[in-house]
């Protein structure tokens, strides 16, 4: 096909490390698959690899509807305008609702063009709406739900710049996320990289998260990431009603879903133990009342409430109970989450699946994340969200947290 069959063009350019992280291909094959074309107009190849790229070219399409979809796609590998302008924007219709042509984020780092100025967008999580006061120059996100009548929301695809991910200029063990999402991998070695670099968060006062699934107690790695909290290596803590009930059967009885943990036999009557563990609680009316008096000695909630850390548990339609500390508004609890994550540098999710889904759709993209599930598909699906930023382990979680533990040379 000749330029004449393409009567729908936009120039983009892209800069950084363009080549060896695999954008430049990248843009090209998006362009392709989207039934477009392009003319490279001018680049240039970082010679070493400290030094940057750049590219220049033109984008063609057959009518503008399908160059609006290429361009949309190809914003998240950096692609920006090249004829600038500002950023346009849209009153928001009703409380709730968008504009029909919004932009709708990725969690990527991007910046959006005010008065002919950049501006980072903050806080950055995928698919939220970017809101612009004019007046002062802000920049922010909101959730759809959360936007109000008349708030300018961005729309369309200019004054928008998106900075991809890009491969990092030395080694290290969150370089390599697509090899590292295997069983067969040399668990040992990956944990005691993720061991050192809760190290060096930590020593710099960072922030760690944990998204903490029941299996951890009914595994009998309930004592590992109690020593992690205790031992100060997390400051918030994510899970469900599920992870505090177990951990709380635990402390009181010795078992999870009534099987006892140190003979790993079911316990006679011990069905029932979960629901005796939620009535303990719920009789002195929270978590922290139980540890003061002396109810519970022991296990991850009792570090918990002693250290002092956040604690979010989102509740879901099939919990019993639940306990007192339980939200058990899905809308209130992302809210908590999402204050909870501000400026956290590493996230731990560990055999929970749906909560760490939830997880990583708040989190910004430089955000580094360990997958740990004994299932690949779950690993998979959550360390794809993280481009070079995520690491994934197909195990169990004893296994993880016993062996993170013997890195840290936290004692048991």
């Amino acid at each position: 096909m000749g330029m004449s069959d393409y009567p729908f063009s936009e120039e983009i350019e892209l800069h950084g490390h363009i080549i060896d992280s695999w954008i430049l291909p990248r843009v090209f094959d998006t362009i392709m698959d989207l039934g477009g074309d392009f003319e490279v107009l001018e680049i240039e190849v970082g010679k070493r690899k400290e030094e940057t790229s750049h590219a220049r070219m033109r984008v063609l399409a057959h009518t503008q509807e399908q160059l609006d979809r290429i361009v949309q796609h190809l914003q998240p590998l950096g692609a920006t305008l090249t004829a600038g302008g500002d950023v346009q924007t849209e009153p928001a219709p009703r409380d709730g609702a968008l504009p029909p042509d919004f932009y709708s984020t990725t969690n990527l780092p991007t910046e959006v063009r005010i008065r002919g100025r950049w501006v980072p967008v903050e806080p950055i999580e995928m698919d939220v709406a970017i809101i612009v006061d004019w007046e002062r120059g802000v920049v922010t996100t909101k959730p759809m739900l959360d936007v109000k009548r008349g708030e300018h929301v961005v729309v369309g695809h200019q004054g928008i710049r998106v900075r991809p991910l890009e491969r990092a200029r030395e080694g290290e063990i969150f370089s390599f996320m697509q090899s590292a999402v295997s069983s067969e991998k040399p668990k040992k070695l990956v944990i005691h990289e993720v061991a050192r670099e809760m190290r060096a968060i930590k020593g710099r006062g960072g922030k760690i998260v944990v998204v903490a699934g029941p299996a951890i107690i009914h595994s009998g790695a309930g004592p590992y990431l109690a020593a992690l909290i205790r031992e100060g290596y997390v400051d918030v803590l994510f899970g469900g009603n599920a992870i505090a009930v177990h951990d709380v059967e635990w402390a009181l009885f010795g078992t999870s879903l009534g099987v006892n943990l140190e003979s790993g036999l079911p316990v006679e009557g011990g069905h029932r133990h979960h629901m005796r563990a939620i009535n303990a609680v719920r009789a002195v009316g929270s978590l922290h009342e139980a540890v003061r008096q002396g109810i519970l000695t022991r296990g991850v909630m009792y570090e918990a409430v002693r250290k002092g850390i956040r604690v979010v548990l989102a509740g879901s339609i099939r919990d019993d109970g639940p306990l007192p500390e339980v939200i058990t508004d899905v809308i209130e609890a992302q809210r908590a989450m999402r204050e909870a994550l501000v400026g956290v540098e590493l996230v731990l999710m560990i055999s929970s699946m749906l909560h760490s889904i939830a997880t990583g759709n708040m989190l910004p993209a430089t955000v580094k994340t360990v997958v740990v599930d004994i299932n690949p598909a779950v690993v998979t699906k959550l360390a794809d969200r993280g481009s070079w930023q995520a690491v994934g382990l197909v195990t169990d979680a004893e296994l993880f947290l016993r062996e993170l533990a013997v890195a840290l040379e936290i004692k048991v």
